[in-house]
Order: C-alpha cells, then structure tokens, then sequence
C-alpha cells in the first residue's frame, strides 16, 4: 500500500508524467463522445435485438470499442487498422526489403511501415462499411438508404476509422500504452454498467450454477493472463573486463529477461480479426438469393456457428500468431550483435552466430509454453459456452482477456516512467 501510495505521489508531482496520463484519458473521452454519435436512420429497437442473439457482431461490436452497438460514426472502430497491421506483418516474412525496413532502419523505416498500414486501411475500412452497410440495410435494422445517402454514410463511417486510428496513434506517441489497445478496452469497459444492469434485470436464482461458472472461469482467465504475462526466463548475460588507462570496466553478470509471452494480447486480437472475416462474408452472401452465394453463406455461417470447430481454429490460430508476432518483434540476430558489440557474452555460448542461435532455442521453448497456455485461456469462454448454450459467454470472456492483459500492459508502462523519475 505503501508503494502505492509513494508511486501515486511520483505521478502528481511530475508535471510531465500526469500530462501524459491526463492526455490518454482525455483522447478516450473524445472516443466515446464521438461513438455516441449514430449514423441517420437507425432503427434502435431492432438494433438491440439483432446484436443480443448474433455473436459475431458481438465481438465486432468489442473491435469497434462498443461504436457498432449505436451504429454510430465509429461503428467499425479500429478493426480494419488491425487488419491492415497484420497485413503488413505478414508481408514482412515474404518481402525481405519489408523486413530490412521494419528491424534495420531504426524509426524512419518504422514510420514509413506505419504508412503503408495507414493506406491499407483506407480500402480495407471501406470494403467493410459497405458489406456492413448493406446487411444491417437488408435486415431492416437501418432504413433503404439512397445512392447518396448509402456513399455518405461510407465516407463518414471511413472516416470515423481515420479517426481513430489517428486518436490511437496520438495516444500511442503522447500517451502511455498502446493507443489501439487502449481504445478497445475504453469501449468494453463502458458497457459493463449496461451489462451489470441487465444481469441483474434478468436475474434467475435457477441459474446460479451457471453464474457460479461464469465467474470462475473469469477468474481462471485473469489468472492466467496475469501468469503468462509476467513470467519470465532469465538468460545470464557476463561483461568481459576491459581496460581503459588506468581503470578497469566490465566483469560484472547480470541477465536478459525473456518473457515466456513476448506477443502479449496482440495474437487474440489478431486471431479474432481472422475469424470475424469469415462470418462477415457468410452475412453478407446471405442477402443474395442466388443458389452458389447461398451455399458459400451456409457454409461460412454454419462455420462460425459450430462452437467446437471455431474453437478448434481459435486455439491453433492463437498458438501461431503468437510465435508469428514473436518472431516479428524479437530479432534474436540483433540481440546477439549488441551483446558481442558491448564486449557481453552468454557463459558456454561463443559470441556471434552461436548466441543467436542459443537465444532462438530459448525463445522457441518458452514460447510454445506461452502459446500453448495463451491459446488455451483464450478459448475457455468458448468450451464455457459450448457446455451451457449461452453466447454471451464467449463474448464476455473475450472482452475480459483483453481488458486484462491491457490493463497489465498499462501499468507496467506507467510503473516503468515512475522508476525513471525515481532513478
């Protein structure tokens, strides 16, 4: 309590770090003052009821910060950013001047891969304003739009996207955490008021077993989110003496922290923007009454509907962009050749080659560990909702692991600016 209370101090005694911290918060208020804000015709009766019995918009409703559950100018949040992130990742393990860009040339390269994520985004967000626009229009959820009014909506829920992923952006630079991640989880946090009302509402004394459930498998997901992401295999890492006139450097051991989940909440979130693309298809070929679409349709939907078979491509999906976004974010190379530039060697390893080498075995281990583990909590909520036939469940238990690991990715981020004022 202590501690706490003495980093509280350090926080509004440094002018510089309560700006930071007050500016996040300020930027997330704009967020949601600009998801309050819906699209003209919305018919919000039947929005209501078409986003409490449809699970993949549940979870897109997650992705776009709560802007879907208003169709508001927001209404595709920052997926289609994240879409295009993920694009570029990918293209950086075929592309190798990608690759050479994003590790080899410093910020000016990761600016310009930033860039090119921006302009993806463009087309992606208005590829997916379009498909949504015309299926909540077909559902009657929103009423028949002109070719006017339908190509202003787009340019304005496109917008809306630009937008945020500006905001995040902003918070990303001026903040502290991770804008994108931090926008989703403002969005989960401000519909558990909602939630917690309706819950009570609705509330069966017969059903308490099932609540009962609910919560523990709540508490076995934050648990194990807080597990995997501070856990931690240290490697020794010993400087070699050096001389310098009359004095002498070096000698002293210490080591290099390899986390057992490099990655993060980042493959669970890339993992759903994989699997919403699917469902969304599948709704969209819905709508047509040609006998292949409506095939296709079926397919897709029945796909997205089978909790077992979903799950089953949730976890592998998991399991793999955790090692994918691993292996993007830690070069072991470059770590090798600062150790051998710094004069530092791992003891038994020979510098080099041989240390990078050693540290990709390490890390390969550690990390089926925590992919494993990663991938196995974040489909929990699913075999949760697979036993009881409740939706929600999966819905919830998403939003919890993020909002967990989120939450845990923000502190240690502010506790590592109050140790630089300390130090």
């Amino acid at each position: 309590m202590d501690a706490f209370i003495n980093k509280l101090k350090i926080i509004i005694g440094d002018r510089a770090l309560l700006k930071r911290i007050l500016f996040v918060i300020f930027m997330l208020f704009v967020f949601r003052a600009l998801a309050a804000i819906p699209i003209p015709g919305v018919d919000p009766l039947r929005l209501s009821q078409f986003l409490s019995g449809n699970q993949f918009l549940g979870l897109l409703n997650i992705f776009s910060g709560g802007g879907l559950a208003t169709l508001s100018i927001v209404m595709l949040g920052v997926g289609p950013y994240i879409t295009a992130s993920i694009i570029m990742q990918l293209l950086t393990i075929m592309v190798p001047s990608l690759k050479q860009m994003y590790h080899e040339e410093g910020d000016l390269g990761r600016r310009k891969f930033t860039q090119y994520s921006r302009l993806i985004t463009l087309p992606l967000a208005l590829i997916q304003g379009f498909s949504l626009l015309v299926l909540l229009e077909r559902q009657g959820i929103i009423e028949h739009l002109t070719l006017f009014s339908k190509v202003t909506n787009l340019i304005v829920i496109t917008g809306g996207t630009v937008l945020l992923m500006w905001l995040g952006e902003l918070i990303s630079q001026y903040g502290i955490g991770n804008g994108v991640s931090l926008i989703i989880f403002a969005g989960i946090v401000s519909s558990l008021p909602s939630s917690v009302g309706q819950l009570l509402f609705t509330f069966d004394v017969s059903q308490i077993p099932l609540y009962l459930a609910f919560l523990v498998a709540g508490l076995l997901i934050v648990a194990g989110v807080v597990f995997v992401t501070e856990a931690e295999r240290p490697l020794p890492v010993t400087y070699a003496k050096r001389v310098r006139g009359s004095k002498m450097f070096g000698g002293v051991s210490t080591y290099l922290p390899l986390r057992i989940n490099q990655a993060g909440v980042i493959p669970i979130i890339f993992a759903l923007s994989i699997l919403l693309f699917p469902q969304m298809i599948g709704a969209f070929l819905a709508t047509f009454s040609n006998s292949i679409l409506q095939t296709i349709s079926s397919f897709l939907i029945s796909f997205s509907q089978n909790t077992w078979v979903y799950g089953i491509f949730y976890f592998v999906l998991v399991f793999l962009f955790t090692y994918f976004y691993t292996a993007v974010t830690f070069d072991p190379d470059s770590i090798a050749t600062n150790l051998q530039k710094n004069g530092a060697f791992i003891p038994g390893v020979r510098p080099g080659q041989s240390t990078s080498e050693y540290i990709a075995k390490i890390l390969n281990r550690i990390t089926l560990f925590g992919a494993l583990f990663l991938g196995a909590i974040a489909v929990l909520p699913l075999i949760m909702q697979g036993l009881t036939g409740i939706a929600t469940l999966a819905i919830g238990g998403t939003a919890l692991l993020i909002v967990v690991s989120v939450v845990l990715d923000l502190v240690k981020k502010v506790d590592a600016q109050v140790s630089m004022r300390e130090y």
